[in-house]
C-alpha cells in the first residue's frame, strides 16, 4: 500500500498465529510475504515506513509486544502495529454497528456498538472455547467415527477422513490427535463439509451442531453490546466459509435464529488492509 493508501500487491504466505508456531516462525512467514510484496512491485526493504500486522494468538499483551519487538528488527526503521485478527477484522468493516463472526482453525465473535464499545466472544484457544470451528468440527468427526456412531472406517466418511490423513488406522490418528492436534483436527473439515453436501447424515449433524454453537457466539456478543435486536452488519470471515454450502445455509439459518435484524454481509475492505491503514495512521474508514 502505498501513501495514497492503494493496494500496490497483494501476496500469501505459510501460518503466522505465534501462539501456535511460535515467534520467530511467525516472522518469517511476514518476512516472506513483505519480500513477495516488494518482488511484485520493484520496492527495496528501505522503502517500508509502516507494518500491520492483524495476527490470531496477539491477545495476550506480552505476546503482542514480542512480536512487535521481533518485527521491528526485520523491518528497522518502519512504524510496527499488531492487532489481533479479531481487532483488523473489526476495523475492516467500516464505521457502525457491527460483528464479525470468525469461521477457521478457532472460531471467535467479536463486535462494537454506536458507542463504540466492544465485546468479545471466543477465541481463547483449542483447550477453553473455539466452538464451531475446524478444529471443533474435525474433533467430532473423528470422536463419531471412532465411537462407532458411524460404523468404524467402513463408512465413506471414516475411509475419506483416513484416507485425507494419509493413515491406515484409526490407533494412528489418535496417537496423532494426542500428541500433533493441531495436524490432525483442521484438516479433517473439507471432508466433513463435501460429505455434508453429498447428504451424509454424521456430518450434516456434526455442521448444524458447529452453527449452532458459532450463532451463539454471536448471540452473546450482541447481547452485551445491546444489538440483538437492531441493525448492525454481520460479517463471517475465515476458512470454513463458503467451503460446503450446506454448512453455510446452516450458520445463515442459526445467525437469523439469534440475531433477526442483521445484515449479513461483507467486510468493507479485506483484514490486511485494514492493519496497513491503522499502521500508516490513516483512517480505515
Amino acid at each position: 500500500m502505498n501513501s495514497a493508501d492503494q493496494v500496490l500487491a497483494r501476496t500469501f504466505a505459510g501460518p503466522s498465529n505465534p501462539s501456535r508456531i511460535g515467534v520467530e516462525s511467525a516472522v518469517r512467514a511476514i518476512e516472506e510475504c513483505a519480500n513477495l510484496a516488494l518482488r511484485d512491485t520493484g520496492l527495496e526493504r528501505c522503502a517500508i515506513s509502516a507494518v500491520g500486522a492483524g495476527l490470531a494468538g496477539t491477545a495476550k499483551a506480552d505476546m503482542k509486544e514480542s512480536m512487535s519487538r521481533a518485527l521491528q528488527k526485520c523491518f528497522c526503521g518502519a512504524a510496527i502495529t499488531v492487532l489481533t485478527d479479531l481487532e483488523a477484522g473489526l476495523a475492516a468493516a467500516g464505521e457502525g454497528p457491527a460483528i464479525i463472526l470468525v469461521m477457521g482453525t478457532g472460531s471467535a465473535a467479536f463486535g462494537r456498538n454506536r458507542e463504540g464499545e466492544i465485546a468479545r466472544a471466543g477465541g481463547y484457544g483449542r483447550f477453553s472455547s473455539d466452538e464451531g470451528s475446524a478444529y471443533d468440527i474435525g474433533r467430532r468427526a473423528i470422536a463419531a467415527v471412532i465411537q462407532g456412531r458411524s460404523g468404524g472406517s467402513g463408512t465413506v466418511l471414516g475411509r475419506q477422513i483416513l484416507e485425507q490423513l494419509r493413515c491406515t488406522e484409526w490407533g494412528v490418528v489418535q496417537h496423532r490427535a494426542q500428541t500433533i492436534p493441531d495436524e490432525i483436527y483442521p484438516p479433517i473439515f473439507p471432508v466433513v463439509a463435501a460429505a455434508a453436501d453429498s447428504g451424509d447424515g454424521t456430518a450434516r449433524e456434526i455442521l448444524i451442531q458447529a452453527a449452532q454453537e458459532l450463532a451463539c457466539l454471536v448471540a452473546d456478543v450482541a447481547d452485551r453490546l445491546r444489538l440483538r435486536d437492531g441493525e448492525f452488519l454481520l460479517a463471517k470471515i475465515g476458512g470454513t466459509v463458503r467451503r460446503s454450502n450446506f454448512f453455510d445455509a446452516q450458520v445463515d439459518a442459526a445467525l437469523k435464529q439469534v440475531v433477526p435484524s442483521a445484515q449479513i454481509g461483507n467486510l468493507r475492505i479485506s483484514p490486511a488492509e485494514a492493519a496497513a491503514l491503522v499502521a500508516k495512521g490513516s483512517d480505515a474508514h
